[in-house]
C-alpha cells in the first residue's frame, strides 16, 4: 500500500491503477480523514498525543481518544508519509482491502460516500499453509500443544518485529506466574539487545533466561513453554489454544477470528492503537490489557493489569458473550470467501470493473 508511485507509471501508460490495502477498513478510513484534516490545518495530530480529547472519525461508532491515535499520525515523519500515502491512494481507480463486509461493514459503508475511490473488501487473505521457517522448532511447540488440555492455553505473541525491554518482560513473567494459566509466549529481544536476524527468528527459551525472573522457567516448566519464533497461524489452529495476546496487527487480528481466539488487546505501533480500540470498544471481540500504550514513552503496563487481561480473556473466552461472538465472526469470515459471500461478490465486482477500466479515457 506504500508504493502508490506505481501509479504515476499507470497514469504515464494510459493504465488504471489499483491500491491493495492491507490494513482494514477503519483505518483506510482513519487515513482519509486525517488527511482532510491536515490539508485544512484543522488540527494537529501531533498535539493530540496521549490526551483525552476525543476525535469522530469515520469507520468508528464511537470517538476516539487523543491517546489511542495511532503512532504514526503521532509523530512528525511518520504522519508526513502517511498524509502523502493518503493523497496517491485517493489518484487510484480502486481499493482492494483485506477485509470483509460482516467485520467491518460500518467502516466500508463510510468509505463508499465522501468522493472516494471504490473499495472492495475480498478478505480474508491469509497464509494458512506456512510460515517458511524450518519444521524442527514448530514440531517441537505443536508436540508441547498437543500435550495441553484442550481449550487451556493462553497464547502471547507480538508480531516479527515486536519486542519489549527487560523490565516489560519481566513484568509479563509474573503475570503469567501469578495467573496460574497454561501458556505459550513468543519472546522478543529488543533490536538493541539482538542482532535482527535473531529478533526476526530467535528459536527457543535459552537464550531468553537472562532476561526472565530468576527461576521463572523452572517454577512455570510444567505449565509454561517459552519460546522465540512461533508458527502462529498453527497455534491459533491448534485446540489446546483458548486465548491470544495480541498487538493487534491486522493479520494477526484476522487469523485470530479466522481460528475463533478471543485476544487480549496490547497494541505497540503503527495503526495497532486503532485496531485494537476496534476490536474492544466496537467489536467486543477483545479484552484490553491497555491499548493506549506507547513503546517510546517509557510506560511499563504493570503485571496485576496484564494477569487481570489474561484472567479475564480466560473466562471471556468460554462464555456465551465473547467466545460466540469471535466464533460467530469467524464462521461468517469463511462464508464470506464462498460463492454468493460478500467477498466472493466484491471480487465479481472488482474483476468486472478491471475489463470495464482496461484502457483510461
Amino acid at each position: 500500500m506504500f508504493c502508490t508511485s506505481i501509479v504515476d507509471v499507470a497514469n504515464e501508460f494510459g493504465v488504471p491503477s489499483y491500491v491493495f490495502y492491507t490494513c482494514g477498513a477503519t483505518f483506510l478510513g482513519f487515513m482519509f480523514h486525517l488527511q482532510n484534516l491536515y490539508d485544512r490545518r484543522e488540527i494537529d495530530p501531533i498535539a493530540l498525543r496521549d490526551s483525552d480529547a476525543e476525535l469522530e472519525i469515520p469507520g468508528l461508532m464511537n470517538p476516539l481518544p487523543g491517546k489511542n491515535l495511532p503512532s504514526d499520525a503521532v509523530e512528525e515523519e511518520w504522519l508526513k508519509v502517511l498524509v502523502e500515502t493518503t493523497r496517491r491512494i485517493r489518484e487510484a481507480r480502486g481499493i482492494i482491502v483485506n477485509t470483509y463486509l460482516e467485520l467491518e461493514s460500518y467502516a466500508v459503508d463510510c468509505l463508499s460516500s465522501g468522493g472516494n475511490p471504490p473499495v472492495y473488501p475480498v478478505g480474508p487473505i491469509l497464509n494458512l499453509k506456512g510460515e517458511g521457517h524450518e519444521t524442527k522448532g514448530k514440531n517441537e511447540i505443536i508436540e508441547w500443544l498437543d500435550a495441553q488440555p484442550p481449550s487451556s492455553v493462553v497464547f502471547l505473541c507480538f508480531g516479527s518485529l515486536g519486542s519489549f525491554c527487560e523490565e516489560q518482560l519481566k513484568e509479563i513473567a509474573a503475570a503469567l506466574e501469578r495467573s496460574g494459566e497454561r501458556f505459550l509466549w513468543s519472546v522478543r529481544r529488543s533490536p538493541e539487545k539482538a542482532p535482527a536476524m535473531e529478533v526476526l527468528n530467535g528459536n527457543g527459551a535459552d537464550s531468553f533466561g537472562d532476561l526472565l525472573p530468576g527461576g521463572f522457567l523452572e517454577r512455570t516448566a510444567g505449565r509454561g513453554k517459552v519460546i522465540g519464533w512461533a508458527p502462529q497461524t498453527a497455534v491459533l489452529a491448534h485446540r489446546s489454544v483458548r486465548g491470544f495476546v495480541s498487538h493487534c496487527g491486522w493479520n494477526s487480528t484476522l487469523e485470530s477470528i479466522w481460528f475463533g481466539v478471543p485476544m487480549a488487546a496490547w497494541p505497540i505501533y503503527a495503526e495497532q492503537q486503532l485496531n485494537a480500540f476496534k476490536l474492544v470498544k466496537e467489536l467486543e471481540l477483545a479484552e484490553e490489557i491497555r491499548i493506549d500504550y506507547r513503546r517510546d514513552g517509557g510506560l511499563i503496563v504493570t503485571a496485576e493489569e496484564i494477569e487481570g487481561g489474561i484472567r479475564r480473556l480466560m473466562a471471556a473466552a468460554e462464555t456465551d458473550g465473547m467466545g460466540k461472538k469471535v466464533k460467530e465472526m469467524s464462521e461468517k469470515g469463511r462464508e464470506a470467501l464462498t460463492e454468493g459471500g460478500s467477498s466472493y461478490s466484491s471480487m465479481g465486482r472488482l474483476i468486472a470493473d478491471l475489463m470495464d477500466n482496461k484502457i483510461m479515457p
